[in-house]
């Protein structure tokens, strides 16, 4: 009798879902606890920003050798090493503060290692769901999955700080760990099916060839290319303002760790609520307004709202908004790669893909912090040069040039999203763009 896995489909993919949940809940509580850490070694937004910069260049710079990689090996391989990576980053974080050597730049390096790891993660993950489930399912899969991830969210600040209290920083690693064997326990028990052989991009070639491949399929699609780039403007504002949003609350709060914890946890209900809508509903017919009308919403209710809010209830809903619209985004957009990829080349050009909308965030990190410790704090003090145009808007003292910050990209975001309407190509990417499995047309280029 074969011991092959047999677990696929929607069966499979839910059991993935489970694991996926458990190892984002400890990572959440991993990533709660650092940051708690780190904000009272140095007390300085430049630390923070520096750590998630440190963490996403590699995945971006990664991201094309990884895609090759991806469609060269097998998906879920690939789907339980990038998991294995992200528990070899946590156990060497365990291990120097147990032995009391634990050191900023010590996170600079684990998260760099996490990062590499992660260009693997999403391109595996994002075609075997395109394998485990029919076409009707991916928005609804893609719906589960930021459910799992902002439901960890709800959990992880509260299970930390209560960790934190009892059993230290180490009683979190531990947990973490933990969550990361149950997710690789999930994954032996389900089958992904290998995509048909490849016929649309010919015979395998080097990997260097295969590493520009996905460049080049979406060049050749304007409407595609379109939607990268206005994700390209979007992580770069967002990936401004969230490396600041703990020194925002702690500085405006006088370091209460349970106002950022409710914060925090306001993003993940806010997940919650919007992976639960997009799962049942499946996101609206043309999923390109899932998109932009999307992102116009969280910014005009979230963004804005958070930065210009001085108590914790503006916070809160501020936060609550942003996620509740970040499914609708994601998942609509997910939904309209996996329907338009041939599945064969999903990670080359998947890989691509997320290099294209997440190569700004490096760039926004490297200057945030600097940005916020020179010119938007100081400037934003009772006496600074910012404070009297616009402190109406935000109010002075600490944490007030962050808040103008949020309000600034809130604006720019508005813009953004709207801008994607003047585009046909963008506007009509899913009528223009035939889907893979439909029959090719004649002419149509197909590379």
């Amino acid at each position: 009798m074969s011991k092959t896995p047999t677990l696929a489909g929607m069966r499979g993919f839910t059991l993935v879902w489970v694991g996926q949940f458990l190892s984002f809940l400890g990572t959440g509580m991993t990533n709660f606890a650092l940051t708690i850490w780190a904000w009272k070694a140095t007390g300085t937004a430049t630390t923070l920003a520096l750590v998630a910069l440190f963490n996403i260049a590699p995945s971006i710079l990664a991201s094309p050798v990884a895609g090759a990689l991806v469609d060269r090996w097998n998906r879920k391989l690939v789907m339980m090493l990038s998991d294995a990576g992200a528990g070899i980053s946590t156990l060497a974080i365990l291990l120097l503060f147990m032995s009391g050597k634990l050191e900023i730049w010590h996170l600079y390096v684990t998260t760099a290692f996490t990062g590499f790891f992660h260009a693997f993660q999403f391109p595996a993950y994002s075609t075997a769901i395109s394998m485990m489930v029919s076409k009707e399912h991916y928005a609804r899969a893609s719906g589960m999955l930021s459910m799992a991830q902002s439901a960890s969210g709800i959990f992880a600040p509260v299970a930390a700080g209560i960790l934190l209290n009892y059993v230290s920083y180490g009683g979190v690693f531990l947990f973490d760990l933990a969550s990361l064997v149950l997710a690789l326990g999930a994954l032996l028990l389900i089958r992904v099916p290998p995509p048909r052989a490849a016929a649309s991009d010919g015979k395998r070639g080097s990997l260097l060839r295969d590493s520009v491949f996905g460049f080049k399929y979406i060049f050749r699609r304007p409407g595609l290319l379109g939607l990268q780039l206005i994700l390209f403007n979007i992580n770069f504002t967002f990936a401004l303002c969230f490396p600041l949003l703990a020194p925002m609350i702690l500085a405006l709060t006088g370091n209460d760790m349970l106002t950022l914890g409710a914060v925090q946890s306001a993003f993940g209900v806010g997940g919650v609520v919007g992976g639960i809508l997009l799962s049942v509903w499946g996101g609206p017919k043309r999923r390109v307004h899932g998109i932009l009308i999307g992102m116009t919403l969280s910014s005009v209710f979230g963004m804005i709202l958070l930065g210009v809010g001085r108590e914790m209830v503006f916070w809160i809903a501020g936060a609550f908004v942003i996620m509740l619209f970040n499914p609708l985004i994601n998942g609509s957009n997910q939904a309209i790669w996996q329907s338009k990829v041939p599945p064969e080349v999903q990670g080359r050009v998947f890989s691509a893909r997320a290099l294209i909308a997440q190569v700004s965030a490096p760039l926004a990190m490297a200057i945030t912090g600097p940005l916020a410790d020179r010119l938007l704090i100081p400037g934003m003090m009772a006496d600074g040069s910012l404070a009297p145009v616009f402190g109406w808007l935000v109010g002075t003292g600490q944490g007030a040039g962050i808040s103008l910050l949020y309000v600034f990209v809130g604006f720019i975001n508005i813009f953004i999203g709207l801008a994607g309407y003047l585009f046909k190509q963008v506007r009509d990417v899913e009528k223009i763009l035939p889907d893979h499995d439909e029959p090719a047309v004649v002419g149509t280029n197909n590379l």
